[in-house]
């Protein structure tokens, strides 16, 4: 897997915590990310990987089953 710098500390290049969860609405339950930017993860630039990333981490994603 690769990984990224961000911060100082290190980010895997992937939000994906392969606990995938769309059912109540569009937003992964493991992830935090909307089905569009699961999609388009692949396309996006490092600026909107970026925005997705802060977001997400803000709203205490990603998560595991634990």
């Amino acid at each position: 897997m690769s990984v990224i710098k961000m911060e100082g500390k290190e980010r895997p290049d992937t939000p994906c915590v392969a606990v995938c969860s769309t059912t109540f609405d569009d937003v992964c339950r493991g992830c935090g990310r909307t089905v569009a930017e699961v999609a388009e993860w692949v396309f996006m630039t490092a600026e909107q990987k970026d925005v997705v990333w802060t977001r997400i981490l803000a709203e205490g994603y990603p998560k595991r089953n634990t």
